[in-house]
């Protein structure tokens, strides 16, 4: 019987694990790296162990750490999570070799699946060795892990070997693993994954099918259960593969087997020997908790013979620290408030007042609805992302509402493309032309009162703001019964609450402010001087880092005085475990590089220069705009976020 777990992760599923614990009455034990040491994991767990340093490398990818701290805390047992070593047989070998038991399959089950070149041998299917142009395109994808590190899609046959590199550094830096290996590429299927708990009595549990189609860098964005539109046969044909796979390698515990659908066929993709990410979706529709499940396996007992019957359907948004509308550019800063309608399931790693760091995921929680039907659950989940409050760095949260609401998701037709196909639709600002407005009046509630000598109509007071990377200049004035401005009724105003009257429509706005950053209702603006301060003095051409991250690799053959062609890479910044490409804005001469390889840089940092050749001279290519909420996000540098392809957890 397990008294006692040490939760091998961080973030979001270890406070999802630790949850299930509390209810199995299991003290549990956390990990964190220096730059977790404040984290919600540590706060909920019952005891933390400090992993020295910051980086995954040095903290949660060290096995030898993890069990050291489980020891030393008296734990009976090791669960993994998902990522990190969660799929590393080593790890698990030396787990139980420490005499702690393992909440996961046996290695051997994990040897077989864990490696996607040997699954996919194990299933039949053999990756591509010598790639022709006949082959194109092809994704090129980490062996170990998930999550869309490593995986690059490939379209012209030039590119494989810089693509095959780039991947295998990311794959080593994520997994410590960096083997990848070369598939064909199935554009627009859909991505239909099968749930198994397995237990060591011969029951396998195949827990219905779930549609994870909507993906962006090969991460999932939205998942749901069950998967849409398949067919009685397909869906048995699933399950039977599924379970398939599981019987042939001896698997115990909870699994996923992933395959794209396309023409009506199912293609293997891999086998996840782990929770997935997106488990909760299968929780609701079932009724099963299935970290329980894993735990209660883990202990020797049995399962039911058959699973629980469905009910209804449960869709997941996964809530990320990302501008989509910028290559999805992950975001750091302080995460002031996030509160989500109670209607629907929470699993978050932040709370309010935590800071977003460089160092992992920008996932800041998932949002998940279960309802009778799929129409129901869609129009419950997409009114809960709408009104959730969420004050700090940018999200994807209007994405997320934007895609729920699309004709193609709301009739089932979405695949892998999505967003290749709809993205500049769903990204554009949609801004509240009475916000600033708003935070104008409840900042200026208060501050000034008339006297009885005062007869005369006050001059209008003007505040500007930052919203949506644009300025606003607002006008409002002190009146003898309040405040007023023209073309808008000022219904009611105080520090937090604003009400606006337009054509008969009441409006009404929560404000909320951080500093120089001010939210009227969900709108973020940022509070400008009277007087702007000068800007920084950037030399033409110049190259700012457009987020903060380290720099892990230069171009082959990129110096100083070299000559560069528009879109060359130069360089690649890893932030939040994924590394995003920074190229020649122009053709032109590199004249200065000031980064090297694993330097730290903040964002706006000047990273190098292109003197770009043009028939007017040399000089930038782009003005400077103004930043959204206050923080300087640099125009002039180009990203590509260089996990483009497949779909993955």
């Amino acid at each position: 019987m397990i008294t006692s777990l040490l939760i091998a992760n961080r973030g979001e599923i270890a406070c999802r694990i630790a949850r299930t614990c509390r209810d199995l009455g299991i003290t549990t034990v956390a990990v964190h790296s220096d730059a977790d040491a404040g984290a919600l994991h540590t706060r909920v767990a019952d005891t933390a162990v400090r992993l020295p340093g910051s980086a995954p490398a040095d903290t949660y990818l060290r096995g030898d750490l993890i069990v050291k701290a489980a020891l030393a805390a008296g734990a009976d047992a090791v669960h993994p999570g998902y990522g990190f070593l969660s799929e590393n047989a080593g790890f698990a070998r030396a787990v139980q070799d420490a005499g702690l038991v393992w909440i996961g399959p046996p290695p051997e089950a994990i040897e077989a699946m864990a490696s996607k070149t040997r699954a996919k041998q194990l299933m039949g299917v053999e990756p591509l060795t010598d790639v022709t142009e006949a082959d194109l395109p092809v994704l090129v994808k980490a062996a170990a892990g998930g999550g869309g590190r490593g995986m690059r899609v490939v379209r012209r046959l030039a590119d494989l070997d810089a693509e095959l590199a780039a991947a295998r550094a990311e794959a080593a830096s994520a997994f410590g693993d960096g083997e990848v290996f070369v598939e064909p590429y199935l554009e627009n299927g859909r991505h239909v994954e099968v749930q198994l708990l397995a237990d060591t009595h011969g029951t396998v549990w195949a827990l219905g099918t779930r549609d994870c189609s909507l993906q962006r860098r090969h991460q999932k964005v939205i998942e749901e259960t069950p998967a849409p539109g398949l067919t009685d046969a397909l869906t048995e044909e699933l399950h039977t593969l599924a379970v398939r796979a599981a019987r042939a390698v001896g698997y115990v515990g909870a699994g996923t087997v992933e395959f794209l659908v396309a023409g009506g066929r199912a293609h293997f993709l891999e086998m996840n020997t782990r929770l997935q990410v997106e488990h909760p979706v299968t929780e609701e529709v079932f009724g099963v908790d299935l970290v329980a499940g894993q735990i209660r396996v883990a202990e020797g007992h049995a399962l039911d013979p058959e699973p629980p019957a469905p009910r209804g359907h449960a869709i997941e948004a996964r809530l990320y620290a990302e501008d989509p509308a910028q290559d999805w550019a992950p975001q750091t800063g302080r995460l002031h408030r996030l509160a989500v309608p109670g209607s629907v399931r929470l699993d978050t790693g932040y709370t309010d007042g935590d800071d977003i760091g460089v160092h992992y995921d920008p996932m800041l929680a998932k949002v998940v609805a279960h309802a009778p039907t799929r129409a129901e659950a869609i129009r419950k989940l997409a009114a809960a992302l709408a009104r959730a409050v969420i004050h700090g760095p940018v999200t994807n949260r209007d994405l997320l509402v934007r895609s729920l609401r699309h004709e193609e998701f709301t009739e089932g037709r979405m695949d892998t493309g999505f967003y290749g196909r709809h993205l500049p639709a769903l990204t554009p600002p949609a801004p509240d032309p009475h916000a600033p407005l708003a935070a104008a009046l409840a900042d200026a509630h208060g501050r000034s009162r008339f006297g009885g000598w005062r007869n005369v109509p006050s001059q209008p007071q003007i505040k500007r703001y930052a919203m949506n990377g644009e300025e606003h200049e607002v006008r409002y004035r002190h009146t003898r019964t309040g405040l007023a401005a023209d073309g808008v009724t000022v219904v009611h105003a105080d520090a937090s609450l604003v009400i606006l009257e337009t054509d008969g429509v009441r409006r009404r706005y929560e404000v909320a402010r951080y500093g120089d950053h001010v939210y009227a209702g969900p709108t973020a603006l940022t509070a400008l001087p009277r007087f702007p301060a000068p800007e920084a003095d950037h030399a033409p051409g110049s190259l700012l880092a457009p987020m903060p991250g380290t720099v892990v690799r230069i171009a082959e053959g990129v110096t100083e005085g070299v000559t560069v062609e528009a879109g060359q890479p130069l360089l690649w910044l890893e932030a939040m475990k994924m590394q995003h490409r920074i190229t020649a804005p122009a053709a032109g001469i590199l004249t200065d590089l000031h980064v090297t390889p694993g330097q730290q840089v903040e964002v706006g940092a000047l990273l190098a220069v292109v003197e770009a050749d043009t028939p007017q001279g040399r000089g930038a290519v782009s003005d400077m705009r103004l930043p959204p909420r206050g923080r300087e996000q640099p125009p002039r540098t180009r990203t590509d976020p260089t996990t483009q392809g497949t779909p993955c957890p």
